[in-house]
């Protein structure tokens, strides 16, 4: 299949080193900043469906919920509704740009620290608002916060990890992410049992504890080697290497850190930099990439989690505990993806995600419109309603060990030193911007296409499996620094890289040209 030729799965290098303690814990801290990013996504539906918070800031969609014979598609189509959670994606858009500057001149653990404080303060103004306006402004100083750790926590984890185990580590970023997710959703089943009508205040407040968490992780964090280099700080990043790696054996895979480092010096503008025709893969991939994976349809799932089933004819208590079903499903199947991302690599488990996400959204897609046809209006019996949820587990499933963890672990992996900041935001901008869509627009969507919003997607997954098979290549194993061997061995994007932009030194180059180290399509 055209998936290209695969550098061995050393990239021609196989570097000393073990996963060493020290490195496991600061993997550990670092991804907790995953937590603020989960939280909010698995807060916001749940709280968007409780009757107080509607009755106090939406009292038409209230009203409109009320209703006995309203149509089920339509019932929590708001415009202001959707503002409230997609004003912390554009927010995220901006700051990410901002993010990238701080993550180059100051190193990542500083981009962390920002992003905690930011969100503290925004989860502080939404348990305490008294208008629609509190409630906007401090979405936008939540979203601030997730810009912030989503464009550093990549990038570090992948920094710090060896490159056997790199899969594994950055995982932990969305495996946080599924766990934030995961307590926000049980949070909100606690607190809709609230009598006096407050629960959706402890539920937005309680998003601090996890900024507080990332806050006080980022000031002990260390900096990663290729950080320290890049500041111009030599020996420190020595010194670090050593550490991270648990072995004196470092020359190689120092030597190839500064070799990038002083090619990201020479590069004074890595925003004009990055649209050169030698980074065509690794810029295409990180647009790509993050639009496809918010085109899966999984935040209308995990947004609007307790709406969605709410809307499917489910009650109000019932609609929250499905929705803490898929969240379980959700962090063990990330745990899954953990545990083979780096066996059978990052390829199979998209294509394979992919094929079971179509299945699983033409079966939800068929199941509501024998129900709900066009009308909107119907009963679902438990058991149909059961069925109901298991597809969408299913499909939850398919996401959590695939698109889910990939879509931020790839990017974090593929750009050389000189323009990884650059390159990251890209994917976290692009990334917000369609998250922001698709939050602004779904429910007004669900209304129009009803049950075709779910073929809408399926057909998305078909297009973007076809792309990973067509245009990824495999780059399991492969030490980051190291990374342009596999573009230059790969079918399509071997011709953007001409010989002289590929500085990994040694023969290595030659080997990728010949295709004397190659093991063969991955596919």
């Amino acid at each position: 299949m055209a998936g290209g030729a695969i550098v061995n799965t050393g990239g021609g290098k196989d570097y000393p080193g073990k996963l060493t303690l020290f490195v496991l814990l600061t993997c550990i801290v670092a991804a907790t900043g995953g937590l603020i990013f989960g939280y909010d996504i698995g807060i916001s539906g749940g709280v968007t469906s409780m009757d107080p918070f509607l009755k106090k800031f939406f009292p038409e969609v209230f009203r409109k919920k009320q209703e006995a014979k309203t149509n089920q598609y339509c019932k929590y189509d708001n415009q202001l509704l959707q503002t409230f959670t997609s004003s912390l994606y554009l927010a995220a858009l901006v700051a990410s740009f901002f993010a990238a500057t701080v993550t180059r001149v100051l190193g990542r653990k500083w981009s962390m620290l920002v992003g905690g404080l930011t969100f503290l303060v925004g989860a502080a103004l939404n348990g305490a608002a008294q208008n629609v306006a509190m409630l906007i402004i401090g979405r936008i100083l939540l979203g601030i916060g997730v810009g912030f750790a989503n464009q550093s926590v990549p990038v570090y984890l992948s920094e710090m990890a060896p490159a056997r185990l790199r899969g594994m580590l950055n995982i932990g970023f969305q495996l946080m992410i599924t766990i934030g997710i995961l307590a926000a959703e049980l949070i909100n089943y606690g607190t809709n049992k609230i009598k006096a009508g407050y629960g959706w205040r402890v539920s937005l407040a309680l998003a601090a504890v996890p900024a507080a968490i990332i806050t006080l992780g980022s000031i002990f964090l260390p900096d990663t080697p290729n950080s320290l280099l890049e500041r111009g700080h030599p020996e420190e990043a020595r010194r670090m290497l050593r550490r991270i790696r648990g072995t004196e054996d470092i020359g190689e895979e120092y030597a190839d850190l500064v070799a990038a480092s002083e090619e990201a010096r020479q590069v004074q503008h890595p925003w004009r930099n990055i649209l050169k025709r030698r980074y065509r893969a690794q810029l295409t991939m990180a647009v790509v990439i993050p639009f496809f994976q918010q085109l899966t349809g999984i935040n209308v799932i995990m947004f609007y989690a307790p709406v969605l089933f709410e809307t499917l004819g489910f009650k109000n208590d019932a609609s929250l505990m499905s929705s803490v079903i898929t969240g379980l499903v959700n962090v063990f199947a990330t745990v899954v993806s953990i545990v083979t991302v780096d066996r059978v690599g990052r390829r199979k488990l998209f294509l394979q995600g992919g094929a079971q996400m179509i299945v699983c959204q033409l079966v939800v897609g068929t199941l509501i419109a024998a129900k709900f046809g066009t009308s909107g209006t119907g009963d679902i019996a438990r058991g149909y309603a059961a069925a109901v949820v298991v597809f969408i587990c299913a499909y939850v499933a398919g996401f959590a060990w695939s698109w889910g963890p990939l879509g931020w672990l790839v990017p974090s992996e593929i750009f050389p030193l000189e323009i990884r900041p650059a390159g990251q935001s890209i994917n976290v901008s692009v990334n917000m911007f369609f998250t922001f869509c698709i939050a602004q627009a779904f429910l007004t969507m669900l209304c129009h296409f009803k049950f075709g919003l779910f073929y809408f997607f399926a057909g998305w997954v078909v297009i973007m499996t076809v792309f990973i098979a067509l245009f990824l290549p495999e780059t399991k194993n492969v030490p980051i620094e190291e990374m342009v061997l596999v573009w230059k061995s790969h079918w399509f994007w071997k011709k953007f890289i001409a010989d002289e932009d590929v500085h990994v030194g040694g023969n290595h180059l030659q080997m990728a040209k010949n295709g004397r180290d190659t093991k063969g399509a991955d596919a």
